[in-house]
């Protein structure tokens, strides 16, 4: 017999003694900073994904600080494809945002 292989006495398939008992989950607690918390990110996301949308299409995109940091970046910074880029970021701001406040309802008390 190889040392390492299982003996037939050692390979009983007799039931557990005590059976598990089921495990009991209890529903988190929120506090109120919870609550707080997910409002500031909620707000947070909104403002910058609006203002990420709509900023590059206007006319002071291109006459900010960072379009003059550099002049060299000009030619990517007046790119349509870039500002497209900026306005996806704003929308993936506002996908977070709204997602979030579907999420809010976990705040609600059931009964």
């Amino acid at each position: 017999m190889i040392p390492n292989a299982p003996r037939p006495e050692e390979t009983s398939t007799a039931p557990d003694p005590q059976p598990t008992a089921p495990v009991v989950v209890r529903p988190p607690v929120f506090h109120w900073y919870h609550k707080m918390w997910a409002v500031l990110l909620v707000t947070f996301c909104l403002e910058i994904g609006f203002f990420l949308v709509i900023f590059p299409w206007t006319s002071y995109w291109e006459t900010n600080y960072f379009s003059q940091l550099v002049p060299g970046w000009h030619v990517y910074w007046y790119n349509n494809y870039f500002r497209g880029a900026v306005s996806g970021l704003g929308t993936l701001n506002l996908y977070v945002a709204f997602t979030e406040i579907f999420r809010l309802r976990r705040f609600a008390k059931r009964h």
